[in-house]
């Protein structure tokens, strides 16, 4: 069954990019109405955005959608995956600014809260997009694949210069809670040299020590250091569930991820959608369902819960 939330809930804090401040509510939403955006500062105009594929407008650092209007919303990724990832399917977001807040950078801010808050049940079945066969994208060393599975799986590798960094590689099934407990609170990163640069172009002003990962040769500049040891690739999986979050519904098909980003996990969505022969909708009974992401999720599943208990 579709879920939303149980009531209203909001979020303060600054855009990632451009540094100003935001509030953002969350509100239920009836069954069958998707995820949508509403930019409460826009007083004339359509002030609608909807979360999907086709909205996506280009964009390097991070994932934007916008309307026909030109009223856009930027760097929804970390909200799209906490969604999907909590198996909520309906919701309106209101935001009275062009940037969702970017919290402590992960996911997990979004999650807590909506575990918090409860879900509700909706008298009507979820409808997934089953993968049928292999589409792909590629851009020189980068790699972007969808591939038949019975459930949504990402394998993700990295690769940077960075001691720090360095390779890494993952592979999970996201079945059930394992978004949550695997992937929720891994943060954004960054090279010192990205930040230097991006800065130069006037973005990230609203990025910290606290809300980013930022890496310098062998050494992690964040106090505190690294939630996980491959946090970097970790949170790169998280970034393309909420970008797979745009396909409309909860897709089953094992993603591969190859130093891919943002534009590319969008251009791959296109290309699965351009061909009718590359997917099905199903309805999803309970066999099929409990395979989705974020099904019967508990703060026990909460990266910071479990890390409170084991210290306790």
């Amino acid at each position: 069954m579709q879920n939303t939330l149980k009531s209203a809930i909001s979020f303060t804090g600054v855009g990632l990019h451009s540094g100003k401040p935001v509030r953002m509510t969350i509100r239920p939403a009836s069954a069958d109405y998707g995820i949508w955006f509403h930019r409460t500062d826009i007083a004339d105009g359509d002030a609608m955005i909807p979360a999907i594929w086709s909205a996506v407008t280009p964009s390097r650092l991070c994932t934007v959608v916008e309307n026909a209007a030109g009223a856009s919303v930027s760097t929804i990724e970390h909200v799209m995956a906490a969604l999907a990832g909590s198996a909520i399917h309906n919701a309106l977001i209101e935001i009275d600014g062009p940037e969702v807040p970017i919290l402590d950078g992960s996911a997990e801010p979004f999650v807590a809260a909506f575990i918090a808050r409860g879900f509700v049940a909706q008298r009507s079945d979820v409808r997934a997009i089953k993968v049928l066969k292999t589409v792909e994208v590629r851009e020189g060393e980068a790699v972007a694949r969808l591939e038949p599975s019975d459930m949504l799986e990402i394998d993700f590798r990295i690769d940077f210069a960075e001691g720090a960094i360095g390779v890494q590689s993952r592979r999970l099934n996201m079945s059930n809670g394992a978004f949550v407990r695997e992937l929720s609170d891994s943060r954004t990163f960054c090279r010192q040299s990205d930040v230097d640069l991006m800065r130069q172009k006037g973005l990230a002003l609203g990025g910290t020590l606290d809300n980013a990962v930022v890496f310098d040769g062998d050494r992690v500049l964040s106090p505190g250091g690294l939630r996980h040891a491959d946090e970097p690739v970790r949170h790169k999986m998280l970034d393309a569930l909420g970008d797979l979050a745009l396909a409309g519904g909860p897709l089953l098909g094992r993603y591969t991820g190859i130093r891919a980003g943002h534009a590319m996990t969008n251009q791959l969505l296109r290309a699965l959608f351009a061909d009718p022969t590359a997917f099905r909708l199903v309805a999803c009974g309970d066999r099929v369902g409990e395979k989705l992401p974020g099904v019967g999720v508990h703060r026990g599943d909460l990266p910071s819960h479990r890390r409170a208990v084991a210290a306790a």
